[in-house]
């Protein structure tokens, strides 16, 4: 994902792993609240907590369960059905 980019998503949508979701990352250590996220569901813990993973491992201050834990369940806010690209921007190929 790219700053700008557009998603089609859909709330209260059921998700599985594997699927790209939007979630709302815990504040930080100062209380200050993060953004929401696209995130990979790697998977569901028996307590139901959400197992979230970065796609861009590489990414500069990117945050997933790895660096966070696992989320709790209502941080889950859609499931990412597609991301739009404006027809000037689709690669020719």
């Amino acid at each position: 994902m790219r700053s700008g980019q557009l998603l089609l998503i859909r709330y209260d949508a059921p998700v599985r792993r594997g699927d790209l979701v939007v979630v709302a990352l815990p504040a930080d250590r100062t209380g200050r609240a993060r953004p929401h996220a696209v995130k990979r569901l790697a998977g569901h813990e028996s307590s139901g907590a959400l197992w979230v993973e970065s796609d861009n491992l590489g990414a500069t201050g990117a945050l997933d369960s790895w660096t966070l834990g696992a989320l709790s369940p209502s941080a889950l806010r859609a499931r990412v059905l597609a991301r739009l690209i404006p027809p000037g921007r689709i690669p020719r190929g």
